[in-house]
């Protein structure tokens, strides 16, 4: 195994890590900063939509660079974005510092994915992109409980100081481990026709069904802390513990999942968020019971996840021969969906309807989302007799001495 791939998984590690780790926190930003629980989560929505445009248009704007140096100027970006949040004297100071580093997520997960399959043989680069994206699952199974943690019992700057350090570190790797790469390609038809797979209606449904199936599940995580301390009436202590049963969940999911997907993308789909609005009732229902509660977090984290490979997958599958773009989209769409689940959660909150009521806003988005779902399923099936099928999924993913050559996608979230 290439020892860059260490380092782009490292950089992956951190960007995981900023991410999720504000929900463990967000209790004690809240009362630092004197701002409510709902404005508190606007620096996990405000991240959300940044990493949108950073996936989108940041992305765009360097493909044609060097890969290896807009890599580390990502994870400058990185860095000075979780300083910020380390240093900010007041809330709107965080939230700023929360969006510079959010910009750098999509465009890194994106380019760092093509310069990972870059290192290897043809036979390896789908293993290479897994590889990177284990930074993220390890990021959500053992770095948000620790970090949360950390910033228990050393104050919450303590976390994002320690996320400071691994940017550096992960720069550091980038610049002494990766390889030398060049410039990206222009996609067949240029953006014209990268902008083409946005012609299918089922590519649009897929990004919905990413928006509400993840933004629900994701609405109950947000103010996960408050209901497991206000409601279920654990110690904030234990809340760590916790997140990493959630973690446990979420890596199981996540395999699970993409297996499953890898048979029947829409089934799979259809049946994981029938069962998550199971769990979100459920959890709803018996939140003021702990054993029920402990449950419910592995569940939650389970079911939630096993819809990301597909969510990843179907978006591919429609995106008929352009799936560059289509795909950045979709990753767009997951953060868009952790920006609602957050902001419903939020509204929730302040409109006075306890600390359950988050979890119940996730159940309806996600039973919208599985609506939207059967809709695409039944249309896809409707049209398969006439048009003998969509597309194989298959994405074009270049060495770095330039070659390209169809290969499967490694699907997750970035």
């Amino acid at each position: 195994m290439p020892i860059g791939l260490i380092a782009l998984a490292l950089g992956g590690f951190g960007i995981g890590l900023t991410e999720f780790v504000i929900m463990g926190l967000l209790p004690q930003v809240a009362a630092d900063f004197h701002v409510t629980e709902a404005t508190a989560g606007w620096l996990i929505s405000g991240y959300a939509l940044a990493v949108v445009v950073g996936a989108l248009f940041l992305t765009a704007a360097v493909t044609r660079f060097e890969r290896k140096p807009v890599l580390a100027v990502l994870m400058l970006l990185f860095i000075a974005g979780n300083l910020v949040s380390a240093t900010a004297p007041d809330y709107g100071l965080m939230l700023v510092g929360r969006i510079i580093a959010a910009l750098s997520h999509g465009a890194f997960f994106g380019i760092g994915a093509v310069v990972a399959a870059g290192m290897v043989a043809p036979t390896k680069k789908a293993g290479a992109i897994a590889i990177m994206f284990t930074g993220l699952t390890a990021a959500n199974v053992l770095g948000v409980p620790f970090g949360t943690m950390l910033g228990q019992a050393a104050g919450w700057r303590s976390t994002f100081w320690a996320i400071t350090g691994i940017g550096v570190l992960a720069l550091a790797g980038i610049l002494a481990l990766v390889p030398k790469t060049g410039p990206g390609e222009a996609a067949a038809g240029g953006l014209r026709g990268e902008l083409r797979a946005f012609r299918s209606g089922q590519v649009w449904l897929s990004i919905a069904v990413t928006v509400l199936g993840y933004g629900g599940m994701f609405g109950a995580f947000t103010y996960i802390a408050f209901t497991l301390t206000e409601v279920t009436g654990f110690s904030a202590a234990t809340v760590p513990w916790l997140l990493i049963l959630f973690g446990v969940g979420l890596f199981i999911g996540n395999t699970v999942g993409g297996k499953a997907a890898d048979r029947d993308v829409d089934r799979t789909l259809l049946v994981v968020l029938a069962a998550l609005v199971v769990v979100l009732v459920v959890f709803a229902l018996t939140s003021a019971n702990q054993p029920m509660t402990i449950a419910s977090m592995v569940l939650l984290g389970g079911f939630g996840f096993a819809t990301v490979p597909g969510l990843q997958m179907r978006v591919m599958k429609y995106a008929d021969g352009a799936p560059t773009l289509a795909s950045g989209a979709n990753i767009g769409a997951f953060n868009v969906g952790n920006a609602l689940g957050a902001w419903t959660g939020g509204v929730t909150i302040t409109a006075g309807l306890g600390y359950t009521s988050p979890i119940w806003a996730g159940a309806g988005i996600t039973l919208l989302g599985l609506a939207v779902m059967a809709l695409a399923a039944g249309a896809a099936r409707k049209a398969a007799p006439a048009d003998g099928g969509a597309p194989a999924r298959a994405v074009v993913v270049e060495t770095s001495a330039g070659e390209s050559a169809p290969e499967p996608v490694a699907a997750g979230r970035g």
